[in-house]
């Protein structure tokens, strides 16, 4: 019996032989480092977020107080960006209002994503009446007035809070995810592991919950970046029509909103390109954040 012979290509073969599998969330992870835009992209939202969470400690003077005898101030040294037509102070608007914009798209997307998981799951699993049952009710959700249930809830309760406005997203927001989660399930659900795991005695939920909703956590992680840009942009495009969050509630939709007239336009810019230019850079890092994430669970993706 010959001794085998150790040579440099044997070395590599044995240290990738004994070299242990990455798992695909690790190799997902790696992918999404080397993604230079999406890695910028994650540490200025961060800094934004930071900015938001710590406005406290950036800024003594409080978003929701009137300078009454100092309106529609210039920039100076009490105020950086000067004060708005109602006294309040615009770079402590502009602080505080990112934690509004980034409360409503963060919590209506878990909002919609629990609901599409539960009933878009349901759907594509079982299918049959469940299935049709779901998607009619999509169907109508689809063309329910969002704007009509926004007035008439406004009325009966006299204001537009911020947990009114999330609730109303989020009540109205799912039917797309849910559908995306159907189509989904429906592909999983005559999949050889599925299949083996109903052979081998597994219940319906023990299914769906172990092993078909980890293999859709990539998509739909992906798709819940762009839901939380979308909420962000939604909620500034309902202040600029005037079914945003109230004052002195602040927000960044909010501050735009008061800071659109000819005027102000024309001769403030201090009042308008801040809050315009945070609603439009976060929701590009975040929206550059799920481009790197759908390229990292791609399986096709070749550093």
């Amino acid at each position: 019996m010959s001794a085998q012979v150790t040579t440099p290509e044997n070395v590599d073969a044995m240290a990738k032989k004994g070299r242990p599998s990455k798992s695909p969330t690790r190799m997902a992870f790696e992918r999404f480092m080397v993604n230079k835009a999406a890695m910028a992209s994650t540490v200025v939202l961060l800094l934004i977020v930071l900015m938001s969470i710590g406005a406290p400690l950036i800024t003594h003077v409080s978003p929701t107080h009137q300078f009454l005898m100092n309106t529609d101030a210039p920039p100076g040294p009490g105020h950086i960006l000067g004060t708005d037509q109602s006294g309040f102070d615009l770079f402590s608007r502009d602080l505080y209002g990112g934690r509004i914009d980034l409360l409503i798209g963060f919590v209506d997307t878990l909002i919609v994503m629990a609901i599409a998981m539960v009933l878009g799951g349901l759907a594509g699993y079982y299918g049959g009446w469940v299935d049709s049952l779901v998607m009619r009710v999509c169907d109508f959700m689809f063309n329910f007035p969002f704007l009509l249930l926004i007035i008439v809830l406004s009325a009966i309760f006299n204001t537009t809070s911020v947990w009114l406005l999330i609730l109303v997203i989020g009540f109205t927001g799912w039917p797309g995810m849910t559908r995306l989660v159907r189509s989904l399930f429906l592909n999983l659900r005559e999949s050889e592991f599925v299949l083996a795991s109903r052979m081998s005695g597994a219940g319906p939920f023990r299914i769906i919950f172990r092993h078909m909703i980890p293999n859709v956590m990539g998509v739909m992680v992906v798709q819940a970046t762009f839901a939380v840009a979308g909420f962000i942009a939604a909620e500034a495009a309902l202040a600029v029509i005037g079914f945003g969050v109230k004052p002195p509630t602040p927000s960044w939709g909010d501050v735009l909103a008061n800071s659109l007239g000819y005027f102000t336009l024309a001769t403030e810019p201090y009042a308008w390109v801040p809050p315009a230019a945070l609603i439009t850079i976060t929701i590009l890092c975040i929206n550059f954040i799920g481009d790197g994430l759908r390229d990292a669970f791609d399986p096709s993706f070749e550093a």
